[in-house]
């Protein structure tokens, strides 16, 4: 992971002689505050009870068991205050396991640190670090903030908590700082990484980052902050959970008024309503999705992408269409000058002296890195720069007027072939020569730029010279593709999901790594992105494009707009500030986070912190199976709900005692929550994506998912209401009807939990074996029944409750009944 180092920050020192005076601490502490990586919280106790108290089921349930108690209903009273016990057990187990896994994160970062200042090394909590300082690592430790190596041999750093790779990463001290670079991006192998733990060597680091400006802030920060923002899909279940309850009261109030007129009295009328409020309250469903939004997050996190905006966690899985740049997402981004085609009468180290001179290292073009480094290596020497023209996108070229003698200066430029060539002073024959060696090098994978001069007169230097260039050459870089884009590229293929690159690049060069990666099935389309404009409103013709070469940032956002047009669900990749209008339209914004800009950065919905596609193709695949996870336990818990809340209404209306009491509906929650929130958080198999379907109206349940949920819930419904009247028809108490029907529901649960996660995860098989183990000893043992008010079931009783369970499990996994749910139905 490259990182842009601002020199500022270091005080543009390496030197292990200089270290920060107490002045200094204190000036940087105030200007970039405390090295708090994760935020500290005085009391977690009062954090765990007080994010436990936020249940709304808990405090309905006190005001019914204080209901009880007014109504001297003393022992359903005092039975119900205490079955809540376990009930916040739950919840605050569950609000626990949060906050373990945010002391797992904060384990992987030092306490303290051994730092160097006014000379002396001296051990200070790592929370008092700061830019500049100079830290001392030593081997078993972990590094306390972002940071370049300037010190150290034989260095091997655990990075594994974020990049995933088990395998050491060598590093090396950073000896010289880049020259005539404002903030120069710094290979990964000279920085030290807050959350990374040192295996061998001594090192000395010097402070870059710190808090949540290091990666592994960013990351933590992004996976706590988050999860907190209200998604589409959120504001969504908000509005059922309102519909619900706003249902639900009224149906407790019919239902009430029923018992009344019953002759029940008001008594039993105020307990049947309150009974029925306490089953139908969905208080599951937005804790469900908080639960769910925040594991994606945190998931993608550990994918390199960084997830700014929740919205995206919902919209990455629906991806139909990529636009991806070239170079440094599909390439590796590291340019290497690999061949010269000198002109007649030029000689290579004039080319490299005419490259170097209409080149700048602050420019941040990977380009002019590579032409600089190749000059240090020949010992050029560059003149005085008089004026220099940068390089833009409509000129495509850059342009260095320089002393060339007492009475003349030099111009150099350099930049796209066809640019160049159309400067230079050349016959047509010669023209048609340099465009087939252009045409051959972009071909093999170059990417290809030219050279040309011009001898002007020392007064003459106000614009930039636009004609009779004398041509130079051509320099041919190489930018390989990243080893992992093949795979990556096959899977979207495979899937349909469309991947459109869209680069600057000649056309031949882009269509070669096209090609070299899979697009287009090793035949990719390219067409020039001033050919496309009269197309974009062809759909059709939109999808058959593997390459748009010569592109433009304003036609990129051309392009994606009429992607999105034509329906399709686009994700964007862009690292510059020119990109930003492309980034905020697509409907996944993407900025690389090594060499993306702060603008980018800031507008993206996802950050990629390894600027790489393969990462995108994860985070799709990951994207894909929350929403699956998602989709599971909500059919669960509609499934569950719907024979709970229909039994404790149908069996009241018809002139029924109560079947459940709210002693009863804590025991069905006790199931209902853990099975809910644990069991249905499968990863995705390995990178393999199903196919999309386009222009697919969005869903969260198809037809057929609710016709399976409803045939679920009304067979279940009538199970229990008939199994309760056949008991008191048999002239059996009520105890042993209830008992039959929370056995029923028990292991229903248990049932659904089987067919909906197929048994995969220890997670499931856990919670299936204690749902049927917990409904056997609450009705089997004399003495638990008794005080439930329950009857211990006979063997016949059981029976009934097994194939009952059985023929629910049938539905659940009858294909032929039902069309088997595929989430690619969702787009």
């Amino acid at each position: 992971m490259r990182r842009t180092l601002q020199l500022s920050r270091i005080n543009t020192s390496l030197s292990t002689d200089w270290s920060l005076d107490d002045i200094q601490v204190e000036t940087q502490q105030i200007q970039y505050g405390t090295n708090n990586i994760i935020e500290t919280h005085r009391n977690r106790w009062l954090e765990l009870i007080f994010d436990t108290a936020k249940d709304p089921m808990i405090w309905f349930l006190i005001a019914t068991s204080l209901l009880f108690g007014f109504l001297k209903y003393y022992n359903q009273a005092v039975i119900l205050f205490l079955a809540i016990i376990p009930l916040i057990g739950i919840d605050a187990f569950l609000h626990w396991r949060t906050q373990v896994s945010t002391q797992g994160l904060r384990s992987k970062l030092a306490s303290n640190a051994t730092v160097i200042r006014n000379g002396i090394e001296t051990l200070i909590p790592a929370w008092q670090i700061v830019p500049s300082d100079l830290v001392v690592v030593t081997p078993g430790n972990f590094f306390p903030a972002d940071g370049i190596i300037i010190a150290g041999k034989n260095l091997q750093v655990d990075e594994s908590a974020l990049t995933g790779e088990a395998f050491p990463a060598s590093k090396q001290p950073l000896t010289q700082i880049p020259q005539g670079v404002l903030d120069p991006i710094v290979e990964s192998n000279h920085w030290g990484f807050a959350g990374t733990r040192l295996l061998t060597g001594r090192a000395l680091l010097r402070v870059a980052y710190t808090g949540q400006e290091t990666i592994y802030g960013e990351i933590i920060a992004s996976a706590l902050q988050t999860s907190q923002e209200r998604t589409p899909l959120q504001k969504a279940i908000s509005k059922l959970v309102f519909a619900i309850i706003i249902a639900a009261v009224i149906f407790c109030m019919i239902l009430a008024l029923v018992r009344y007129y019953q002759g029940f009295g008001v008594i039993d009328a105020i307990l049947s309503a309150a009974t029925l409020a306490v089953a139908a309250l969905p208080d599951e469903f937005p804790v469900v999705f908080t639960f769910f939004l925040g594991v994606g997050v945190y998931r993608l996190a550990r994918k390199k992408a960084l997830v700014r905006r929740a919205v995206s966690v919902e919209n990455i899985g629906r991806i139909t269409c990529i636009c991806t740049d070239k170079t440094g997402t599909i390439t590796e981004g590291r340019f290497q000058l690999a061949r010269f085609i000198p002109a007649e009468q030029v000689q290579t180290v004039d080319l490299l002296y005419l490259a170097t001179l209409a080149s700048r290292l602050e420019s941040g073009d990977p380009l002019d890195f590579a032409i600089y480094e190749k000059g240090q290596k020949e010992n050029i020497k560059i003149p005085e720069r008089k004026i220099t023209f940068p390089f833009t996108e409509e000129r495509k070229r850059e342009t260095t007027i320089a002393v060339y003698d007492s009475n003349n200066h030099i111009v150099a430029t350099k930049g796209a072939p066809e640019t160049i060539l159309a400067l230079s002073i050349l016959t047509d024959d010669e023209r048609k020569k340099w465009l087939e060696h252009i045409k051959e090098l972009a071909s093999l994978g170059y990417k290809v730029i030219a050279c040309a001069k011009k001898i002007i007169d020392k007064n003459h230097q106000d614009s930039e010279p636009e004609n009779n260039y004398q041509f130079a050459g051509l320099l041919a870089f190489e930018d390989p593709p990243r080893k992992e884009v093949f795979e990556a590229v096959k899977n979207c293929q495979e899937s349909r999901i469309h991947v459109l690159m869209i680069t600057g690049d000649h056309p031949e060069t882009a269509g070669s790594i096209a090609k070299q990666i899979g697009l287009g099935n090793g035949q990719p389309k390219v067409v020039l992105a001033e050919d496309i404009q009269t197309h974009l409103n062809d759909k059709d013709y939109l999808l058959t494009i593997d390459v748009i070469a010569r592109a433009i940032p304003s036609q990129k956002y051309d392009i994606v707009t009429a992607l999105q047009s034509a329906g399709e669900i686009v994700a964007v990749t862009g690292d510059g500030v020119n990109d930003v209008p492309a980034l905020k339209v697509g409907n996944i914004g993407i900025a690389m986070g090594e060499r993306g800009t702060q603008s980018a950065r800031e507008v993206a919905d996802i950050i990629l912190l390894d600027d790489n596609f393969d990462s995108i193709v994860n985070a799709i695949a990951e994207g894909r199976q929350l929403f699956k996870n998602l989709q599971l336990s909500f059919k669960y818990l509609l499934m569950i709900h719907i024979p709970f809340v229909f039994s404790a209404a149908i069996i009241p209306l018809l002139g029924y005692p109560l079947l459940y009491y709210p002693i009863h509906i804590v025991m069905i929650e006790l199931v209902i929550h853990p099975t809910s929130i644990l069991v249905f958080q499968d990863l995705p198999q390995k990178k393999k994506l199903e196919p999309v379907i386009r222009n697919v109206k969005i869903r969260f349940f198809t037809l057929q998912d609710w016709i399976k949920i409803m045939s679920i819930g009304i067979f279940t419904t009538c199970w229990v209401v008939f199994g309760f009247i056949w008991i008191l028809h048999m002239n059996m108490s009520i105890e042993h009807a209830r008992a039959l029907s929370l056995a029923f529901l028990c292991f229903v649960s248990a049932t659904l939990t089987l067919g909906l996660s197929e048994f995969k995860t220890w997670t499931a098989r856990i919670i299936i074996f204690g749902t049927v183990a917990f409904s056997i000893l609450l009705i089997q043992v004399n003495s638990i029944s008794h005080f439930l008010n329950f009857r211990p079931l006979q063997t016949r009783d059981w029976l009934v409750v097994l194939l009952g369970s059985l023929i629910t499990l049938f539905i659940v996994k009858s294909d032929s009944l039902f069309k088997r749910f595929k989430f690619t139905s969702q787009i």
